[in-house]
C-alpha cells in the first residue's frame, strides 16, 4: 500500500504543470448538486426544474456551481399507473439515437435537455449528466453504426467485462478499430449540447475506457468537467490515466449512516498526501435533507430492510415485485443526527473533497442549509488543501488543515465513539506551535475559544478556525 500511495504522489506531482487534465483545469473542489441521493434513477423533468431553480437561489449564491442529472435520464420506463414511479430498478429499454447514442428519456424528459440546459447556463450555472462506461446492449443487440466510421456497435462490445449492478451496457475493448470514435461520438454529443460536467460510473476498474473518455474530451471542443467512480479497484499501473481526470471517487455510495462516515474517515487517512490542485479525491455526495422520493415505502416494509431482504419477500410473493429501487431505502428525511451532519460536513470541509449535495433542494431543511452554506465549511473546502491528522487519543481524533491565504487553518476534534467526551489539550495536541500566540475560533458556536477544554458529543466534532497572532 505504501507503495502504491507513492506512486501516486510521484504521477501526481510530475503531472500539475503539464495540462493533464481531460477538458478544463478545476482549481479548487467543485461545488454542486447531483440529484441521485434524492432520486436515485427516476429524476423527471419538473422535479430537474425545480431542483435547478432552488440551487440558483439556495445555494449558487454560496460558490455552487455544478447541476448534475445522475444516471437514468435516457431510460423508458414502464410506470406504476398513473405515477411517475417505476416498475423497474433500471430501464429495459433506453433512448437511443441511429448511432447508439443515449437520448433524453421520453418518459421522464418529453421535451428534452434544451430548456433545462438553457435555464442552468442563464442562472450562470453548469450543467452535468451522468454516464456509464461502455456501450448500450440494445445498441449491440440492433447492431446501429458507429458515427463516422464503417464499424458498428457489436464489433468494438466487450462482452465480458460488464458492470455487475446495472445490466444496461457492455463495455468497449478498446483494441477494436471504431472503439474511439465511438466514445469520441458521445461526448462530442455531450458537447454539442451544452454539457460542462460528466460523472462516469463504472469507470475507475477499466482505464483503457478512463482514457478513451480522456481522449474524447480532449477533441470535443469544449472544457468538460470529468469525475471518475466508483472508488474501488483502483489499479496502481494506471494511476497517471486517473490522474488526467478532475476528480476520482474513493468511496462506495455513502448514504446516511456511521457506516459512511466510518468509511470516509478511512479513506481520507488511506489517500493522504494525494491531494492536489486538478484531482480531487471524492467521498461522493452529501446525503443531507429529503431523500429518495421516488422509492415510497412498500406496504408491509417497516424500511430497515435490506435490499436482500426484500429480494427474498419478493421471491416468496410477499411483496410485488417492483418494491425496489435504486439507491438505498425508501422515501425519508436524512437518518444523520445533527452531530453526525456537523461531523460529515467537517471532514469533507477538511479534506477538499468536492462538496456535491444530494438532497432534494426545494424541500431542503434550514439546518442542513446552514451546514452546506457554512462560510467557514465553504473557506476551508475551497482552501484545497487535504487536512491531516495530528493526534489520536481515547477515540478522539484531531486533524489540521493549513489555509494557504492567510497565516492559520482549521482543526476538527472528532469524536469517533458513541459516548460525549470532555477533551483537554495543549497547544501541542492540535498541531500548533507553543512558541506563537493565537486566536482560536469555534465555527459551530460562534465564538472565540478562550481555552483549550472542549465538550465533544459522541460521533460529534468541535471545529475550529486558527489564526496566528
Amino acid at each position: 500500500m505504501k507503495k502504491f500511495l507513492y506512486t501516486i504522489a510521484v504521477i501526481l506531482s510530475a503531472s500539475c504543470s503539464s495540462g493533464r487534465n481531460a477538458g478544463t483545469n478545476v482549481d479548487t473542489p467543485p461545488m454542486g448538486w447531483n440529484s441521485f441521493d434524492s432520486y436515485g434513477v427516476y429524476l423527471h423533468e419538473k422535479a430537474a426544474m425545480e431542483n435547478l431553480e432552488a440551487f440558483a437561489e439556495k445555494l449558487k449564491p454560496y460558490g455552487y456551481e455544478y447541476f448534475v442529472i445522475d444516471a437514468g435520464w435516457f431510460g423508458e420506463f414502464e410506470l406504476k399507473e398513473g405515477t411517475l414511479y417505476s416498475k423497474e430498478i433500471h430501464a429495459k429499454r433506453l433512448n437511443l439515437n441511429e448511432y447508439g447514442l443515449l437520448q433524453p428519456s421520453r418518459t421522464y424528459f418529453p421535451n428534452g435537455f434544451r430548456a433545462i440546459i438553457d435555464r442552468c447556463h442563464e442562472l450562470g450555472l453548469k450543467f452535468g449528466l451522468h454516464l456509464m462506461r461502455g456501450i448500450p446492449k440494445q445498441a449491440v443487440e440492433e447492431n446501429l453504426p458507429i458515427k463516422g466510421t464503417r464499424y458498428r456497435a457489436g464489433d468494438i462490445a466487450d462482452t465480458v467485462n460488464v458492470c455487475n449492478w446495472c445490466p444496461q451496457n457492455y463495455g468497449v475493448d478498446m483494441t477494436k478499430p471504431g472503439a474511439q470514435e465511438y466514445y469520441n461520438s458521445l461526448i462530442g454529443q455531450m458537447a454539442e449540447w451544452g454539457v460542462d460536467f460528466l460523472k462516469y460510473d463504472d469507470i475507475v476498474p477499466y482505464p483503457d475506457e478512463v482514457q478513451a473518455v480522456v481522449n474524447a474530451i480532449k477533441q470535443c471542443g469544449r472544457p468538460i468537467v470529468l469525475s471518475l467512480s466508483p472508488g474501488s479497484l483502483v489499479h496502481e499501473d494506471a494511476v497517471g490515466i486517473y490522474a488526467q481526470a478532475d476528480m476520482m471517487r474513493v468511496t462506495r455510495d455513502i448514504w446516511d449512516d456511521q457506516e459512511g462516515i466510518d468509511q470516509c474517515f478511512e479513506a481520507w487517512r488511506k489517500w493522504q498526501g494525494m491531494d492536489h490542485e486538478g484531482l480531487w479525491i471524492d467521498m461522493d455526495m452529501i446525503p443531507f435533507g429529503k431523500l429518495q422520493l421516488m422509492a415510497p415505502k412498500p406496504k408491509g416494509l417497516d424500511g430497515s430492510e435490506s435490499k436482500s431482504e426484500v429480494r427474498k419477500m419478493i421471491a416468496s410473493g410477499k411483496l410485488e415485485d417492483d418494491a425496489l429501487f435504486s439507491g438505498k431505502g425508501w422515501t425519508r428525511w436524512s437518518k444523520l443526527s445533527r452531530n453526525q451532519m456537523k461531523t460529515f460536513i467537517t471532514m469533507r470541509s477538511m479534506a477538499a473533497s468536492p462538496l456535491m449535495v444530494g438532497g432534494d433542494l426545494p424541500t431542503m431543511d434550514e439546518y442542513s442549509l446552514s451546514l452546506l452554506t457554512d462560510e467557514d465549511i465553504i473557506r476551508c473546502n475551497q482552501n484545497g488543501v487535504m487536512g491531516k491528522p495530528v493526534k489520536e487519543m481515547d477515540g478522539i481524533e484531531i486533524w489540521k488543515t493549513d489555509a494557504r491565504d492567510f497565516d492559520g487553518g482549521w482543526i476538527g476534534i472528532f469524536n469517533r465513539g458513541n459516548e460525549d467526551s470532555t477533551v483537554r489539550l495543549n497547544i501541542d495536541d492540535i498541531g500548533l506551535d507553543s512558541k506563537c500566540e493565537y486566536a482560536i475560533y469555534n465555527v459551530f458556536e460562534h465564538k472565540k475559544a478562550d481555552c483549550l477544554t472542549f465538550a465533544v458529543p459522541g460521533h460529534g466534532v468541535t471545529f475550529l478556525r486558527y489564526s496566528r497572532k
